[in-house]
């Protein structure tokens, strides 16, 4: 469906945000993973066509996008990190508006997505009163008016509470049945239950795509979990990569990304994701073995 070849951008001669990024993409939610700064954000809005891509191809159903736009934005929605709304308008209005610009004559179609992100019954309270959690349901409702094959979220739980990130997660989970969603986070919770595929960016480039069964495995052997005095641990986190320390007592209960076994009666554990992601950044510094 979606296909990136030798993907550049640069801004200026010396920034260069997105650097030879390759990724074919289909149904499902794709995880796309990476610090801020990693890229995330200039990747999905030259997919978005927000901006043109200094060099490399963008297809969507074979059709080039930078060449022809319209191929794709008839068949995107879009919800950017920094999402506005028009102080004046009640959310039922808001909607009415981008339905307008997005060519859709539906009322019943509007009614509908506002129920489905828990909004009908604010439906005609001014969209300035509302949350920040609420804003940005608002915001995932009005990238759903047009019905799109492929769905952009930047950071879409940023500022949530935990209700509302759950409700949010399980929307997208639900979308990922029918449609392409790429979901852009920095928090490895909003997607280790949700994604078919995660794509992990670091300074610009894709470092792994892989499954996050894949990104486990990858991981296997490498945490460690161990408890020592406290005056080891002083030496020991010179040397090696800690990923958690817990004091009990004056004793420290260490969780620790390494290759080999970092200390005596060390024991190695099961990973979590996202400390599977952070061994993926390891393999990378070290040279290691990467998925491909």
């Amino acid at each position: 469906m979606l296909e990136l070849s030798h993907v550049v951008k640069r801004f200026g001669r010396q920034i260069v945000a997105v650097d030879d990024v390759s990724l074919k993409l289909s149904q499902g939610v794709i995880g796309l993973i990476g610090h801020n700064g990693a890229g995330k954000t200039s990747l999905m809005q030259m997919i978005a066509t927000l901006s043109k891509p200094s060099s490399g191809q963008i297809l969507f159903d074979g059709q080039d996008i930078v060449k022809r736009p319209d191929a794709i934005r008839a068949r995107l929605g879009y919800l950017p990190q920094d999402f506005g709304i028009y102080s004046n308008l009640s959310a039922l209005e808001f909607m009415q508006y981008f339905a307008a610009l997005k060519g859709c004559n539906n009322p019943a179609r509007l009614r509908y997505l506002l129920e489905l992100v828990n909004l009908h019954e604010q439906a005609h309270r001014p969209a300035s009163t509302f949350s920040g959690g609420m804003r940005r349901r608002l915001g995932i409702a009005q990238a759903l008016i047009n019905d799109p094959d492929i769905l952009i979220v930047d950071e879409p739980t940023a500022g949530l509470d935990p209700e509302e990130r759950m409700r949010f997660r399980n929307l997208l989970a639900e979308l990922g049945f029918k449609k392409l969603v790429i979901m852009s986070t920095h928090i490895v919770s909003d997607v280790e239950t949700i994604a078919t595929q995660l794509a992990i960016m670091r300074q610009g480039r894709l470092i792994a795509c892989a499954t996050p069964d894949e990104v486990l495995d990858q991981a296997e052997g490498q945490i460690w979990m161990a408890e020592v005095e406290m005056h080891y641990y002083e030496s020991l986190r010179t040397k090696v990569h800690i990923l958690q320390a817990q004091r009990q007592g004056n004793r420290m209960l260490l969780r620790i990304l390494h290759p080999h076994q970092p200390c005596i009666d060390a024991i190695v554990v099961e990973p979590s994701l996202e400390e599977a992601l952070m061994a993926q950044q390891y393999v990378q510094n070290e040279g290691l073995q990467v998925i491909s």
